[in-house]
């Protein structure tokens, strides 16, 4: 989402930089240059720890050292006429952004992508309520506050909806194969229902016309994994220039999210179904943002959180009639088009700055 802003920006002519980390997400020792030009883009990125996600005391090392550096990277180049956009990882990053705004005189968005730390309250951490004031008041020195859904808007100041987006090569195409494939594709974490998921693949593992194709990883990828369930099979993380073909390889998605979390996280992975025209399966809230989505357009089923049954009876309704799933796929492309497309988006984006 990020790099599709900035790359759009640069080529109409803004100047553009990203302060952001030398880590990758799943390489912590990656290499890469402190000093870059990408597409038109000043790429700056600062020193931090490198201890990697799978270490927490490491991971919270890792955070509070980029904290440090992306500070005193923003008063070098915050100053006053300039824009800081903030995202949200790592969490209450838009209070450093907040804090060098105010110093130096910049404008400062923020781009909310989840909220911390109510997501963390929600599944259950303890200690973190403390942390809700100083995010309350990156929010409230915000000039404008982007929110991913009008449910996410109603919690934020001077909020304006912006909804996330799938990469624009993203297409459909026709892959044909004997079994009716169920996909799961991104990070399956602490924010989504596997257990949901893991009832139907049971209460499927003996059934010859459907399989399951989890691609990705996350913090409940292993568990489903250890089930070693003979309908499930995994592969990594896609590549972006193979997305068209990972998505398109199954016939329906799932897409989850925990009740608890309705208005705190969008999973954008739900954009990426839209676009290669498959329906989505999506268990969560009945009346949260994506289900009245899917319900208006008629672009796929809502699966309340524990309705493992449920899950299995919309997937046989779809494996028995491919024709019905190809028209709710298509809905959902069209949907995608008029609505959610990176060009809607970026337009968006743009007025904003402007």
């Amino acid at each position: 989402m990020l790099s599709d802003v900035s790359f759009h920006l640069a080529q109409r002519g803004w100047n553009v930089e990203v302060v952001t980390s030398r880590q990758r997400y799943e390489d912590a020792a990656a290499r890469l240059l402190p000093r870059e030009t990408v597409n038109g883009v000043r790429v700056r990125r600062v020193w931090s720890t490198r201890f990697g996600r799978g270490f927490l005391p490491g991971r919270a090392a890792d955070y509070a050292t980029f904290y440090v550096s992306a500070f005193f990277a923003l008063l070098r180049r915050g100053g006053r006429g300039a824009t800081i956009v903030a995202l949200t990882d790592p969490p209450l990053i838009s209070v450093v952004a907040a804090l060098s705004a105010m110093l130096r005189g910049a404008t400062l968005i923020n781009w909310t992508q989840d909220l911390f730390p109510d997501v963390a309250e929600a599944l259950g951490m303890r200690g973190v309520r403390l942390l809700r004031g100083i995010r309350d008041w990156s929010l409230r020195r915000a000039t404008v506050n982007v929110a991913l859904a009008e449910i996410m808007a109603e919690r934020l100041p001077n909020a304006v909806v912006i909804h996330n987006w799938a990469d624009a090569a993203l297409h459909p195409i026709d892959v044909s194969h004997p079994r009716f494939v169920v996909g799961y594709s991104g990070n399956l974490g602490r924010a989504h229902d596997a257990s949901t998921m893991l009832a139907a693949m049971e209460a499927l593992r003996n059934d010859d016309e459907v399989e399951f194709a989890i691609t990705g990883g996350g913090a409940q990828h292993d568990a489903i994994r250890a089930r070693q369930l003979p309908n499930v099979r995994f592969g990594g993380y896609a590549p972006r220039e193979q997305l068209s073909e990972s998505l398109s390889s199954a016939d329906a998605h799932l897409v989850t999210l925990l009740p608890e979390l309705e208005g705190l996280i969008v999973p954008s992975k739900f954009y990426g179904v839209l676009a290669v025209a498959r329906p989505v399966l999506f268990i969560g809230a009945a009346d949260g943002a994506l289900a009245r989505i899917i319900r208006e357009n008629d672009c796929g089923f809502v699966i309340e959180q524990g309705d493992g049954d449920g899950l299995v009876r919309r997937i046989r309704e779809l494996t028995h009639d491919r024709e019905r799933a190809r028209a709710m796929g298509l809905r959902g492309r069209t949907l995608y088009e008029q609505r959610f497309s990176p060009r809607i988006a970026l337009a968006a984006w743009e007025r904003i700055l402007t």
